[in-house]
């Protein structure tokens, strides 16, 4: 037992009340929430994506990097040829690095081809018809 009583206490919780800049990180915040979240399944994508090709450096098929060479010099020559004109800085390295990267990967280039003459085929025929729309209207 105590010797002596204690009192009994009356306790209140009282919330110090916002400074403005808290208020305008607190609305700042709200703000920003969809692109967060965004932004968190963005990185759980990426770091997978990056965690995989980590992975395949480390480990990589027989020939790769002597592959890689050689289509990262084709970039390079391509680079070198596309002297003065900004489109060609474009098309040429592109093009001298898929003209080689078609040499090594034949499959997967043919399977690339079909899909972009498929594609192209589409938007030709696209454009095809809103010409000929333009033409009857007027």
């Amino acid at each position: 037992l105590s010797l002596y009583s204690s009192p009994a206490r009356e306790t209140k919780y009282v919330e110090n009340p916002q400074t403005e800049l808290e208020e305008g990180v607190s609305r700042l915040r709200h703000a920003m929430e969809p692109y967060t979240a965004w932004c968190q399944v963005y990185n759980a994508l990426c770091s997978d994506f990056f965690s995989e090709g980590y992975e395949f450096l480390q480990k990589p098929p027989a020939g790769f990097y002597p592959r890689l060479g050689v289509i990262g010099f084709a970039g390079i020559i391509g680079l070198f040829l596309a002297r003065g004109s900004k489109i060609k800085k474009l098309v040429y390295p592109a093009s001298l690095m898929g003209i080689a990267t078609s040499m090594y990967y034949p499959q997967q280039a043919v399977a690339i081809a079909k899909v972009a003459g498929t594609q192209l085929y589409d938007w030709s025929l696209q454009g095809y018809i809103a010409v000929e729309s333009l033409w009857k209207d007027n």
